[in-house]
């Protein structure tokens, strides 16, 4: 067994044996309980471009777990016309150009104090690591001040809490779930509230307002940001680096880098080094989202199974990915599964630059610390997203 598995089976030790076998079953599969499950790439694309029938803001969706706590007016529960006026309102938020500066700044320090600890030879629990700067950047967007490591730490650690209140069986969280995510993101929405009138637009709760956002609506929008913007980035760097480490690849990618004499505050879109197969790769492989859900508003047939008003759809995202093979940087991929997991079309991830330049700048800083060497090791339990509880590293040239 792989480490992949073992970090899945260790966060799902019931649903992700369910999971991988009703992808066995066939690339539609009506599972009592669960919903309809779509385990092929192509059709789970064409549910997500057809916002008409497949829907984020009915019954068992997206919108019957989040409204409740975060608000009516957040994109990821949204449809129509109000979803594309607002989406359009968003479009510049996370330009490139404004991610790669934003991260730049703000993980000059902690990606300086980790490349440190690794040149003296010390052993670095990457899990850690990547949460704090997680926390770093997702505490920038929303306005938090003067955060220590603690903080932003803690941070994390909350939002969290509140993700793993969902397994694949839940369709509402329950009131005293409502409650326990409303103490955590109240206060985050007051800290961006105040950053919203303050105006200040090389700020995002700033930008938010001059790009003519309601305050409520940059309350909600900063919530959704805390949950979907922390945990991608920080389960995916660990994953990334073990990965590469398990299939050999770590000094080959860290070659390349070196050879595309790239800077490590270079965190344009268009870098078609080695690295961003690298990470698209493990993404494929990690899926950072590994279901989605929609509710179904329109009688439709999918891959030969006829779906009702009401149905509730789950897009096993990890087995439309996995079914492209295991790791590997020069096997060719199709388009189907291509950025699968951050969605497609009006519901692509709108932070996606900004989980990208996250991702690159973190993983070009321990590429070039050196070859790094995994020294210990551990699954997470009672996790949404499969994740190590810890993976520590220590760079091998200072070791010996």
């Amino acid at each position: 067994m792989n480490w992949e598995e073992r970090l899945y089976l260790a966060a799902h030790p019931l649903a992700y044996p369910l999971l991988r076998g009703v992808a066995r079953r066939g690339p539609v599969v009506r599972v009592p309980g669960v919903g309809v499950v779509v385990n092929d790439a192509s059709l789970a694309r064409g549910i997500l471009m057809d916002g008409e029938t497949f829907r984020k803001d009915g019954p068992g969706s997206p919108g019957d777990l989040w409204t409740p706590v975060l608000g009516p007016s957040v994109l990821l529960n949204m449809e129509g016309d109000a979803h594309r006026a607002l989406r359009r309102r968003l479009t510049d938020l996370f330009a490139p150009s404004y991610t790669a500066s934003l991260c730049a700044r703000v993980l000059a320090e902690p990606l300086a104090r980790l490349a440190d600890s690794l040149g003296r030879g010390a052993t670095v629990d990457l899990v850690d690591a990547a949460r704090v700067m997680a926390g770093t950047v997702i505490g920038e967007v929303i306005g938090l001040e003067g955060g220590s490591e603690a903080a932003y730490r803690d941070l994390f650690e909350q939002g969290e809490r509140i993700v793993s209140m969902v397994s694949l069986r839940t369709r509402r969280l329950s009131p005293s779930q409502v409650r326990r995510a409303h103490g955590v993101l109240d206060p985050l929405g007051d800290i961006a509230a105040k950053a919203y009138l303050a105006g200040d637009e090389s700020t995002v709760m700033g930008r938010m307002r001059a790009l003519g956002l309601s305050e409520d609506e940059a309350r909600g929008a900063a919530g959704a940001f805390f949950l979907t913007g922390t945990e991608t980035v920080a389960t995916l760097v660990p994953r990334l680096i073990a990965l590469l480490a398990d299939h050999g690849q770590l000094r080959r990618v860290a070659h390349d880098l070196s050879l595309h004499d790239l800077s490590l505050h270079d965190s344009s879109l268009h870098d078609f080094s080695l690295l961003d197969r690298a990470i698209e790769e493990a993404m494929r492989v990690t899926t950072p989202t590994p279901v989605m859900l929609r509710s179904v508003h329109r009688p439709a047939t999918v891959g030969g199974v006829a779906i009702r008003p009401g149905d509730r759809v789950l897009i096993a995202t990890h087995n439309c990915c996995r079914a492209y093979g295991p790791f590997d940087l020069d096997r060719p991929r199709p388009s189907e599964p291509r950025r699968l997991w951050f969605g497609a079309g009006p519901h692509f991830c709108i932070g996606y630059p900004l989980a990208m330049a996250q991702i690159r700048l973190v993983v070009r800083a321990l590429l070039a610390a050196g070859p790094l060497v995994i020294s210990r090791r551990s699954a997470a339990r009672g996790v949404l997203i499969p994740t190590y509880r810890y993976l520590a590293v220590r760079a091998e040239r200072a070791g010996t």
